[in-house]
């Protein structure tokens, strides 16, 4: 097992530092960045929890709301068939239009 570094470990007067001592530093340094790696790792998968949960509440306000849009659209057809026929020649002449250029 892996002694933590002291220090002791770290000040050059107290002692000179061998290769073991360098060894237990590269081996705890190794630990550290395994320990911030996974750190990361979660802290990624917590925030895209996240931001996909607060997407799909968004998608499902403005599937609500698109809903609510076209049951107002249903309902002005229903009352003014006339006029919602010919608005809706009107854009079909547009888009022929535009579609020839």
């Amino acid at each position: 097992m892996v002694r933590p570094v002291t220090s002791e470990d770290m000040d050059p007067t107290t002692r000179n530092p061998t290769t073991e001592d360098l060894a237990r530093q590269v081996d705890a340094l190794k630990a550290d960045i395994s320990r911030l790696t996974e750190s990361l790792g979660e802290f990624g998968k917590a925030k895209s929890q996240q931001y996909r949960t607060e997407a799909q509440r968004r998608a499902e306000g403005l599937r609500d709301q698109a809903q609510g849009r076209m049951d107002e659209v249903e309902v002005y057809v229903r009352q003014n068939p006339t006029q919602a026929l010919g608005i809706a020649a009107g854009v079909g002449l547009l888009i022929g239009l535009f579609s020839r250029r």
